[in-house]
């Protein structure tokens, strides 16, 4: 068991087998949300010995394979409720993180049901990432340079005087992923700052704009499960963000991963355990935000070690299609002993497969901007599940007679394990032949470092 230093929260890896978890096999569980993730999280969780049902509201055309969809809205609160009383729900896992920020775990708990996500508090630190940015100044959490407005005037009169090329400009609220621009120009970084606080481009999102020195170097995601005193690292992955090959155009809400993540090594790991994640938890339990539920930190490994590029606070997505489909312990004791306060239970260590994942996204034409819907997909009943191969959807619906359209502009992930990265990669693409749509398309250089593409 390691400790971090000085803050007594505990970082221990679990495991199912020996574990002391004792809760009766006919467990029913509610997944909240629609996505990629949430599929991931679906078919994790039905493979469980203790779940003998997964619901999932209001879900997507490929979920209902592995659960039952209910059409309820992920922002109607007492929708979601009044199910999870109905139904007698024994764990209910909150997916996206707009319903976390408005606080849907807070209701459940107050109502007496057993819920896994941070409080509306601790989700501030995704919801708002000026907020996120004086925290990590606060508590010495690395992380790049930065600095907030709110005034067009002032942001262009700190541009003025800015001497490096490169800036990066964050619209602070939710932005579904797509608020984020690498600008590398002053002309760019002026025309990211008036989008957002002239042009309301991500809306409310965009009002307080973060500017942030570039960074150079790769970047790397890890998330641990936490009950706000003890944590359960979870393995590595690398999303890619940009819409197009070699991290060109705007960035998306992902538009593929792999795991573990190429820059991940025993000394960085070590690193961002004790100076990220054992120190972000202990931070917001200082400011009066205890975490409980996955806290992802978004990184760049740098010469100087790794920087905080953003925190979440769930599940990556399309992270959680790799690291679910390589987890082999059962999810469900952990999610249930974050909720219930007792990680530091879970006292064996948590099996992983030892063989690569990745996973490739296919998108709708004109994603992450204005997308097309409605359009039919074929040939995805030639990719039938196997052992080490799924296609989680994210963007879909099924039609009056089964058949399958697109919904959204991530629309699914094709995802493979193998002895190599490279023959995942291979699986993923070789499937990704046999489906279509029209418009789809899909990035070709999922898993190339920089100096490969």
């Amino acid at each position: 068991m390691a400790r971090g230093a000085d803050s007594g929260y505990e970082s221990r890896v679990g495991s199912v087998s020996g574990s002391g978890f004792e809760r009766e096999v006919d467990l029913e569980v509610l997944v909240i949300g629609s996505g990629g993730r949430e599929h991931a999280l679906v078919w994790k969780l039905a493979r469980s010995p203790e779940v003998s049902k997964v619901w999932c509201a209001p879900g997507n055309g490929g979920i209902s394979t592995h659960g039952e969809c209910v059409p309820i809205p992920v922002d109607d609160s007492d929708g979601l409720l009044a199910f999870a009383k109905e139904k007698k729900i024994g764990l209910t896992v909150v997916g996206p993180e707009k319903p976390l920020c408005d606080g849907l775990v807070d209701r459940f708990r107050k109502a007496g049901l057993l819920a896994f996500g941070p409080s509306r508090k601790a989700a501030r630190i995704e919801g708002s990432k000026a907020w996120c940015r004086e925290l990590c100044a606060r508590h010495h959490i690395p992380s790049p340079q930065s600095w907030t407005f709110h005034d067009i005037a002032k942001a262009n009169a700190f541009l003025e005087n800015y001497q490096e090329p490169r800036l990066v400009v964050k619209a602070s609220g939710l932005a579904a992923g797509k608020g984020v621009t690498i600008c590398k120009s002053k002309a760019e970084a002026r025309k990211a700052v008036s989008d957002c606080l002239e042009g309301a481009s991500f809306g409310e999102a965009g009002r307080t704009v973060v500017l942030e020195q570039f960074l150079e170097g790769e970047e790397l995601s890890m998330l641990a499960l936490t009950d706000g005193q003890t944590i359960v690292p979870l393995e590595t992955a690398k999303d890619h963000k940009a819409a197009f090959e070699g991290d060109k155009g705007p960035n998306t809400g992902g538009m593929g991963a792999v795991s573990p993540a190429p820059a991940a090594n025993a000394r960085t790991l070590k690193q961002v355990e004790s100076q990220v994640l054992v120190q972000g938890i202990h931070a917001l339990g200082m400011e009066g935000a205890p975490y409980q539920g996955v806290l992802y930190a978004g990184l760049m490994v740098t010469p100087l070690g790794p920087r905080v590029l953003e925190f979440n606070c769930r599940f990556g997505d399309p992270e959680a299609q790799v690291l679910l489909f390589r987890l082999e312990s059962d999810l469900l004791p952990y999610l249930v002993a974050a909720a219930e306060n007792r990680l530091e239970s879970m006292n064996e260590g948590v099996s992983w497969d030892p063989r690569p994942a990745a996973t490739v996204v296919a998108v709708a034409d004109d994603y992450p901007g204005n997308y097309r819907k409605g359009q039919r997909i074929h040939g995805l009943e030639l990719c039938p599940e196997e052992e080490d191969f799924v296609i989680f959807h994210s963007g879909t619906r099924r039609g009056p007679e089964g058949n399958l359209f697109t919904n959204g502009g991530r629309v699914f992930a094709v995802t493979a394990k193998a002895a190599t990265m490279d023959a995942a990669l291979g699986r993923c693409y070789e499937a990704l032949e046999k489906v279509r749509f029209p418009g789809m398309r899909f990035r070709r250089d999922i898993g190339k470092r920089k100096w490969e593409a």
